[in-house]
């Protein structure tokens, strides 16, 4: 069983500062790697106004030098909105000096006004993702290629010249054909669309490569020896969120709709705050291959929650888990 950490670092004005809550990140990272996690996840978007995480490569540098062995996640990056030759960089350097733990989910995006800001048209996402794709793939091999009528080369290479594996996110069945034809793998939110990747590699008879072992869809698993006070103090974080990526129009995938109750987000079970007890329930029947995302500061929640909620989890949630892998 895989656990990760995943972060966006929403800041919202009602909750603790952005510098708080990075070095919250940091810290529980840190904790994370030292406590038997197996990575933790960097997301990206632009120009939220809650300051939801827009440079996710220099914050998984950050955490890559605070740990030795933690394995450092971009999912996703919107390739698209990026120039490419600067990502192939940024990784290579990144990826060497993490000893080779950097771990690539590239999207398409979905988020118009992101497209406009970095001179980009949002109908060609589909297709400069492919293009992308090909130039990282270039780039890594460390010779000279064309882009665009140009000479490229990109040096150093990533950790012992390896090509980073790049696998692609989306909420579409149209995503999972795109990945079965050009990526290493799918990260599909939901995990519904995996099927349809499966059925494609297996079409084309491609080896899947990385793709997510079995979870939950959840946003949020928190741990708490009394869930209803712990949802007290979460519910309005969790409602920013809930708010903030309908605004941003993720609805059309990924389950986000409008929820004027924030009491309503709990009862649909998408966010579940469980006794130690009732989460080694939950997870148990996942089976020794499933990837546990926990969400500590979502919505840009107090850290001292979060850090109550990862304390429990290691003192009463793992050990249990381990044992009956184990036997």
């Amino acid at each position: 069983m895989r656990f990760y950490l995943k972060y966006d670092l929403r800041a919202p004005g009602f909750g603790p500062p952005a510098e708080e809550l990075y070095q919250a990140c940091i810290e529980q990272c840190a904790w994370a790697e030292q406590h038997g996690f197996t990575g933790v996840r960097f997301h990206e978007h632009h120009a939220s106004e809650d300051g939801y995480l827009p440079s996710p490569i220099v914050m998984g540098g950050v955490v890559a030098g605070a740990t030795t062995k933690l394995a450092i996640r971009f999912s996703v990056i919107v390739l698209p909105v990026h120039e490419p030759l600067r990502i192939a960089e940024d990784l290579a350097v990144l990826d060497l000096a993490s000893r080779g733990r950097v771990e690539l989910v590239v999207g398409a995006g979905y988020v118009p006004y992101e497209f406009t800001m970095f001179g980009r048209d949002v109908g060609d996402r589909v297709a400069l993702v492919e293009r992308n794709v090909r130039i990282l793939r270039a780039a890594w091999t460390g010779e000279e290629f064309d882009i665009d009528g140009r000479p490229a080369r990109i040096r150093p290479r990533p950790y012992r010249g390896r090509s980073i594996p790049i696998a692609l996110g989306g909420s579409s069945v149209r995503a999972a054909r795109q990945a079965a034809r050009i990526a290493d793998g799918f990260d599909p939110v939901p995990r519904r669309f995996l099927d349809a990747y499966l059925r494609e590699c297996a079409a084309f008879g491609k080896d899947p490569g990385w793709y997510p072992g079995p979870g939950h869809e959840l946003r949020l698993l928190h741990v708490a020896t009394d869930p209803d006070a712990a949802w007290a103090r979460i519910r309005r974080y969790a409602a920013h969120e809930n708010e903030a990526y309908t605004r941003l129009g993720a609805s059309a995938g990924s389950g986000f709709r409008p929820t004027p109750d924030p009491d309503q987000l709990r009862a649909s079970g998408a966010y579940r705050i469980v006794t130690p007890k009732e989460c080694v329930e939950l997870l148990r029947g996942l089976g020794p291959d499933a990837d546990v995302q926990l969400h500590p500061l979502v919505g840009g929640l107090d850290p001292e929650v979060a850090w109550e909620s990862l304390h429990l989890f290691y003192a009463e949630v793992m050990p249990q888990l381990a044992e009956e892998n184990e036997a």
